[in-house]
């Protein structure tokens, strides 16, 4: 019972709403409210600040969550590893890509998963490659495909993924058989998660070069159409670039510029993820997308 409560303080947190959660977790709202009740009186201080549109976490609940996410995670390994000594196979695996192009492959990989397992919850979420990695560091996640990042996770290489430019049909550059750098720099920019750690934002840094940004967005497709209504240039992953062809121009960088694209996995995986760890590392790697 202990386990399910501090399950369900993330949830809430997670989902800002009491009653959001509760029905996420199939319980009354007023179980919910006693459950926190119960927890906030054995931490001895407050865990959430209650508000008409929702709840927030206290700063004290801030401090206290990262502990309450590793007990979660040691209970799931407990009654994991119970279940798999009694022959049955439970538990939850969450997995983020910062890759639509891995969206097929990976539900053909849970679908054959859950086959062989259908005693185990799986979650699928996307973000780009530094949130994900941050999740994964914070047990919001067991396991993505991301570009590689500084963590302490097990890493898996898939293959090396260059970056290219996207520019409009019209552009005076369209039909070069490759683009300088230097472009970014001149021609109006759309920046795609502006002012977070993405593969775009790392390479300008390393080449001390500050992009004329003048759009941004927090999605790929959105991107497109702007560089499509000849709004600007874009930079991304040639991995989100497939099948955007017949849209805009797709070039190459001069200097080329690729990114190690990857499976992380948590180095304390659980039975049930590292199980599925490697059985999609087996797909993946065959697939070789880039």
């Amino acid at each position: 019972m202990e386990l399910e409560k501090y399950q369900a303080l993330v949830c809430v947190i997670e989902m800002g709403s009491l009653s959001a959660a509760a029905e996420r977790l199939h319980y009354t709202a007023s179980g919910i409210s006693r459950m926190m009740a119960s927890l906030e009186n054995e931490a001895g201080f407050p865990l959430l600040i209650r508000r008409h549109e929702g709840v927030l976490p206290t700063l004290e609940c801030e401090a206290f969550l990262p502990f309450v996410r590793e007990f979660i995670a040691r209970g799931e390994a407990c009654r994991e590893q119970a279940a798999r000594i009694r022959g049955l196979e439970v538990g939850t695996v969450t997995i983020g890509t910062a890759y639509s192009a891995y969206y097929e492959l990976l539900s053909e990989v849970i679908a054959e998963f859950r086959q062989k397992y259908p005693g185990i919850v799986v979650q699928l979420t996307g973000g780009y490659s530094t949130q994900l990695a941050e999740a994964l560091s914070e047990r919001r996640i067991d396991l993505c495909v991301i570009s590689r990042r500084e963590g302490d996770f097990l890493w898996e290489t898939l293959c090396e993924d260059e970056l290219v430019a996207w520019l409009p049909f019209a552009h005076a550059l369209a039909q070069k058989s490759e683009v300088p750098l230097s472009l970014f720099r001149s021609e109006p920019y759309i920046d795609i998660f502006p002012g977070q750690d993405s593969d775009n934002a790392r390479l300008f840094r390393e080449c001390r070069l500050r992009p004329n940004t003048q759009f941004t967005t927090t999605d790929s497709h959105s991107a497109c159409a702007m560089v499509e209504a000849g709004l600007g240039v874009a930079l991304n992953n040639a991995l989100n670039s497939r099948g955007r062809g017949s849209r805009l121009k797709i070039l190459p960088l001069s200097p080329r510029r690729s990114v190690e694209i990857g499976l992380a996995v948590r180095r304390d995986a659980s039975p049930a993820v590292a199980r599925f760890a490697e059985q999609a590392a087996d797909r993946l790697r065959a697939a070789c997308l880039c």
